[in-house]
């Protein structure tokens, strides 16, 4: 027997120096070799079917009416598209989250934009490859029916076609809306960020972080490209939590991964 012990105690040792590799303990208090997927605290806002949560506004229709399928889902993301819209006549639209409280929170989201022609009818240049992502915006319910945008605090997103201008993205514009930076108070109605350009139709990670009236910070694939303070009305009344929507403004575009972290005041 201990004959029989000693050669299956050299033949574990011939292994261990064969192969490299360390033989762990078999007790029941190992764990086992899988690693688990650390819980971030992020939570989706969309399920990937349906617009579940998600509601739609489209200038000259009432909350919840979206006649020319503006927004979609297929293959797993949220589409901006205009093949029922003969011509785009400043019909623009936002497709607002239901829950419309948060203040205090971490926003990310994976977009693109489709082709590189806008539909008959959009509203210009300015508006090519352009997008957006409103927060801090006021209850669609409340939006006038003829309202073009919601009073927000939108991320600007914008695209460039291979070979065009330099074009950043997660910018700031303002719509109804003011903002603080380095202690100056801005009342301009976009101011660009010091992000790359994303060319093509490239998905972006954009993420935004947000702590009530104090604090918005716009990244772009893991980058800070804009921070900023004091978010408000141009009345001057800070804005401390508000609505969420994704913007159609007459480019196509996709919206995926969209996921939510509330942080602590």
């Amino acid at each position: 027997m201990l004959k029989l012990a000693c050669s299956f105690a050299l033949l574990l040792a011939t292994l261990v120096a064969f192969t490299g590799c360390e033989l762990l303990p078999t007790t029941s208090n190992t764990k086992p070799m899988v690693a688990a997927a650390e819980d971030d605290g992020f939570v989706s806002l969309f399920n990937g079917k349906d617009l579940t949560g998600w509601t739609p506004k489209i200038k000259g229709y009432a909350l919840g009416e979206d006649p020319k399928n503006t927004f979609r889902v297929k293959d797993g993301t949220i589409q901006v598209r205009y093949d029922d819209y003969e011509k785009f006549d400043r019909q623009f639209g936002h497709l607002f989250l239901d829950k419309i409280d948060y203040g205090h929170y971490i926003l990310r989201l994976e977009y693109r934009f489709i082709g590189e022609t806008q539909i008959d009818g959009n509203p210009g240049a300015w508006a090519y490859m352009n997008s957006g992502v409103m927060i801090h915006g006021e209850d669609p319910k409340e939006m006038g029916k003829d309202k073009d945008f919601p009073d927000s605090m939108e991320v600007q997103l914008l695209g460039q076609k291979e070979g065009g201008p330099d074009r950043t993205t997660a910018n700031i514009c303002t719509p109804g809306t003011h903002y603080v930076l380095d202690g100056k108070l801005m009342k301009g109605h976009c101011k660009t960020s010091t992000s790359k350009t994303y060319r093509g139709e490239q998905w972006v990670k954009l993420e935004i972080e947000v702590h009530g009236s104090e604090k918005v910070i716009h990244r772009v694939n893991g980058e800070t490209v804009f921070e900023y303070t004091k978010p408000q009305l141009n009345d001057g009344t800070l804005l401390e939590k508000g609505s969420i929507s994704l913007q159609s403004e007459s480019h196509e575009c996709d919206f995926r991964n969209i996921e939510i972290k509330v942080l602590e005041k």
